[in-house]
């Protein structure tokens, strides 16, 4: 048996991510015990009608979200026990709701720093609806054997250790949550384990003192003994010595209390827990615990240390009487181990998994990324910039200098062409709609093609075909026109031989001033030659200039739309921001920009 936490508890969990990372802790425990997990739902305003992923085992459960108390309770009426996880400032409203739903017989709350009025308040309610209220601050309650709820009891290997697969003889009392796993370790090691073991939190106003629980363990056959470790400040632990003493108790009490270094400290002086605080005239000390206690038959170590000792003499004299019964110290054969996880079989060599991906650019897993090697900020305190960074993660390397300054310039040249271009229009028309950035920014993005901006890369690839094939100017457009069409780079809707793209002007000026090998550009430059003498527009334009010259250091043919995609992009986030912060409304047409085609109004058949 048990108290509190048992086989038939069910809980909800009230909170987030804490309560998740709670409900994993409290999923390994039920997998150590062979049992299905006993959290049924979540109550996280935030999420709710999601579901948190929790592992048990080799399973992975689903568990639904909720917005309240009762409609985690109406949908899974199994649910008496609520765990709170929520902060401080909210906690009480959670905690009311959940102890006034008529399913919940207890509440643990594990929330800190919860106002003294507000744990007043709801130990005072608790009662009254005769309902368990523990903590505030509480690391939790384990049942050996049973039932865990919150993260007591630590690690999977420690509930191992700690033989919490199974019941012992003792109960477990605790203020302080690190010091409560400690004596449950000590159980196990002097004696046969723990039945519960209880944190009730360090608050100085718990909801659920000693006196409550120790009834609850008197009440309890399987539990022997109780150990209750308490500390100065409040008098929880004169109650429990008034209550020992008071008749003869079933169980046997052994007790420790901290604090006695105050003795040599100021008066006043608080330790750690919002509780452990002596008061000015001594009321509280760890002396003065520690001899009521005594006074009233429980058994109280003279150091901690001593306690194991204790614990192990009351656990052969119970031994001796026949209260208890040897159990064996070794876990049974079939004690499930916790499955490793891929990477950490992976790093002990115990299993070979092909990878689903290949990537040959970059490597996020150590402190910082990793661009080819070079790490991050070591590329940016060496002065190298962005066009470096498009070099190691385009083409797998670090472009020059010459060659960074030719990318910076056509990114800068082509970040925009003014708000009327189809990818730009598309992006205002998003932003005036109220659609967010992305994914106004991607919709604009979705007009790059062949006649907007896509023409980069097509360019690339037939300048390329013609230098790599040694074809002549003619030969190559009589194979266009034969095979492919109109060149792609040449031609554009304005500009024309007398009104030039200052663009390309600028462009090739500065890459033929660094004398270098262009053999693409120098292509380019001749086809044009000759389509503009056809017609004054078909001009060398940004697209095919972008890509002669992209082609000429170095980068390969697939990568060269996202130069456009990359520099526009500049743009159509510039033109969100603008339409955002003039207020825009939603766009309309004018019906003068349309041509209506449709046939006039007419009278509609009679229907045969």
């Amino acid at each position: 048996m048990s108290i509190l936490a048992t086989k038939d508890t069910h809980v909800v969990i009230q909170g987030g991510l804490a309560g998740v990372n709670a409900a994993r802790r409290m999923a390994e425990f039920r997998y150590m015990i062979k049992q299905p997990l006993n959290v049924s739902a979540f109550v996280y305003p935030p999420d709710a009608g999601k579901t948190n992923e929790i592992i048990c085992g080799t399973e992975l459960i689903m568990i639904p979200i909720y917005k309240t108390v009762a409609e985690a309770t109406a949908n899974h009426p199994e649910i008496n026990t609520s765990l709170v996880y929520i902060g401080a400032d909210r906690a009480y409203a959670g905690t009311m709701e959940a102890l006034n739903d008529s399913h919940i017989k207890a509440v643990s709350m594990i929330t800190e720093g919860v106002p003294e009025k507000d744990a007043k308040l709801l130990g005072k309610h608790a009662r009254k609806l005769g309902k368990t209220f523990n903590g505030p601050s509480s690391i939790g309650v384990v049942s050996a054997g049973e039932c865990r709820l919150g993260v007591i009891g630590g690690a999977f290997d420690n509930l191992v250790a700690c033989k919490l697969y199974r019941p012992g003889s003792f109960g477990v009392v605790t203020k302080s949550g690190g010091l409560s796993n400690e004596i449950i370790w000590i159980c196990s090691q002097f004696a046969d384990g723990i039945t519960t073991a209880i944190g009730i939190g360090g608050d100085a106003y718990p909801g659920t003192d000693y006196v409550s629980y120790l009834e609850m363990f008197e009440n309890d056959p399987q539990t022997k003994a109780v150990v209750i470790v308490g500390e100065m400040g409040g008098d929880l632990e004169e109650r429990a010595a008034e209550w020992y003493g008071a008749k003869k108790r079933r169980i046997k009490l052994l007790a420790v209390v901290s604090g006695f270094c105050q003795e040599s400290l100021p008066k006043g002086m608080k330790f750690g827990h919002a509780g452990a605080k002596e008061g000015l005239k001594g009321e509280g000390s760890a002396r003065a615990k520690s001899e009521a206690l005594k006074k009233a038959g429980a058994i109280v170590p003279e150091t901690f240390g001593a306690l194991g000792p204790a614990i192990k003499a009351t656990h052969e004299e119970l031994l001796k009487s026949g209260q208890v019964k040897p159990i064996p110290d070794l876990a049974p054969a079939d004690m499930p181990k916790l499955p490793k996880t891929v990477q950490e079989s992976m790093k002990e060599g115990e299993v070979l998994v092909t990878p689903l991906i290949r990537s040959t650019i970059s490597d996020d897993r150590g402190d910082e990324p990793l661009y080819q090697g070079y790490p991050a900020s070591e590329l940016i305190n060496n002065g190298y910039d962005i066009p470096h960074i498009i070099g190691l993660l385009w083409d797998n390397r670090l472009v020059s200098k010459q060659e960074a300054e030719i990318i910076k310039r056509i990114i800068m040249l082509s970040a925009d062409h003014g708000p009327c271009v189809s990818g730009a229009l598309t992006t205002i028309i998003a932003a005036c709609a109220g659609i967010g950035l992305s994914q106004a920014v991607a919709a604009g993005m979705i007009m790059i093609g062949p006649r907007f901006g896509g023409a980069v890369t097509d360019a690339g690839r037939w300048f390329k075909y013609a230098i790599d094939n040694k074809l002549s100017v003619d030969d190559f457009l009589v194979y266009m026109k034969k095979n492919v069409g109109p060149v792609p780079g040449i031609g554009h809707r304005v500009k024309s031989l007398k009104n030039p793209d200052k663009r390309v002007k600028e462009l090739v000026g500065y890459v033929k001033s660094l004398n270098m090998a262009t053999p693409h550009l120098d292509f380019a430059l001749e086809v044009e030659k000759i389509t503009a003498v056809k017609k004054d527009n078909l001009i060398l334009n940004v697209d095919g200039t972008m890509a002669a010259v992209l082609v000429d250091i170095g980068f390969p043919v697939d990568s060269l739309n996202g130069f456009f995609i990359l520099s526009r992009t500049i743009g159509m986030i510039g033109h969100w921001t603008d339409q955002k912060k003039q207020g825009s409304r939603l766009i309309r047409l004018f019906d003068y920009l349309v041509n209506y085609a449709s046939p006039k109004r007419r009278e509609v058949p009679p229907l045969k």
